[in-house]
């Protein structure tokens, strides 16, 4: 038994933060119902990465949305804004991601469903709060890396800005918000009362650099450095990094630099002893260590540095990643099923549960394929 098993999740998400955090509920076992707008639902139906189709929607839209339940409904109607509260007050959890002030002109805000539902699990996603001069700002990913700082962080020193190659800020305020909710569901268990969560994409993405953020509070708000080349971390010292080999690349983590040098037969980097120097002179070094790597390929490398503890790894892309034997014992990839027979192949849920992994084969519902059946069940 899956350890959510009986919850009755109720979302009102589009995109990806909201939707990411109801597929953890429903993955660890929770029955999630994704309420969507009338003829297009939700719009990362349509939203594609890639010019691949899955079953009439975007690859984003079934990879995030499988094991769900679809209820179409138009909010600003009478009749089904009343199916969906006499559904609330049958829940356990209900969450959303509308921008400030919409849900309350839906009449769907935590104060009147928490009248529907007094010990309803409330959780709501925005992007940057309720208050300020940005409340109404679009909650968008690109758009909160870039406000945040996090763009500065990745990259070379002479690159500019660089934002991350995934939607980094949706998924920590989803997983955020899975947090908080599971408190929430914790203190009801214990008490009975209900909860308000909340969370903000900004908020989540500042606590998500809580690392070098503190790190500037410290230093009297130095400007963030990254070295001109090789920089995976901007406040880390050399030899942090990832390098160029003879027939790939080579990344490097913390370590003495006389230790590497010897290691790797390079004299010039053993003249740097001090552990200051892995600050101070990281450009050097870095640019010792990145043209001496050039000389030999990834593997005479690791079999020099790995025995000797030395924190170091291949740099693998997907396909490498997938053939390697510590991939394959994970058993990370799951096939889902549609209701009309369609399958796919997907990732699964990365949590064990007393050493059993989360499986679920329900792939992503059609839109409003469940009414009927929700209708009937609840007495809608």
């Amino acid at each position: 038994m899956k350890p959510l098993e009986g919850l009755l999740v109720i979302v009102f998400c589009q995109f990806l933060s909201g939707p990411s955090a109801s597929l953890k509920l429903a993955d660890l076992g929770a029955r999630v119902i994704k309420v969507e707008r009338p003829v297009t639902g939700d719009i990362c139906r349509q939203f594609y990465v890639s010019n691949v189709e899955l079953n009439g929607n975007s690859t984003v839209f079934h990879a995030i949305n499988r094991n769900k339940e679809s209820f179409e409904a138009d909010l600003k109607s009478p009749i089904d804004l009343k199916r969906i509260k006499k559904l609330l007050a049958q829940a356990d959890v209900v969450i959303h991601n509308f921008r400030p002030g919409v849900i309350e002109r839906l009449g769907l805000d935590y104060s009147t469903v928490s009248k529907i539902k007094p010990e309803i699990v409330y959780g709501e996603i925005s992007g940057y709060g309720k208050e300020g001069s940005w409340k109404d700002k679009p909650g968008q990913d690109l758009l909160l890396q870039s406000l945040s700082g996090l763009t500065w962080l990745t990259g070379n020193k002479n690159d500019g800005p660089v934002p991350m190659g995934l939607a980094i800020v949706d998924i920590i305020s989803g997983a955020h918000l899975v947090q908080g909710v599971l408190a929430a569901l914790i203190r009801k268990g214990i008490t009975g009362k209900g909860a308000k969560v909340e969370v903000s994409m900004l908020e989540s993405v500042i606590d998500l650099q809580f690392e070098t953020i503190t790190t500037c509070f410290t230093d009297g708000g130095q400007p963030v450095e990254r070295t001109k080349s090789n920089n995976a971390h901007s406040y880390l010292g050399a030899p942090y990094g990832i390098y160029k080999t003879k027939d790939g690349y080579l990344a490097l983590a913390m370590g003495k630099i006389p230790i590497l040098g010897n290691l790797l037969k390079c004299e010039a980097l053993t003249a740097y002893k001090t552990p200051s120097s892995l600050f101070d002179k990281r450009e050097e070094i870095k640019y010792i260590l990145s043209k001496h790597l050039m000389t030999g390929t990834t593997k005479q490398w690791l079999a020099i540095l790995e025995p000797a503890d030395i924190w170091c790894s291949e740099v693998m892309d997907w396909k490498t990643l997938m053939e390697t034997e510590a991939y394959q014992v994970l058993k990370m990839e799951q096939v889902v099923e549609m209701e009309n027979g369609f399958k796919f192949k997907t990732i699964r849920c990365p949590i064990r549960i007393d050493g059993d992994i989360l499986l679920s084969p329900k792939g992503t519902p059609n839109l409003g394929e469940h009414n009927k059946h929700i209708v009937s069940e609840f007495n809608l």
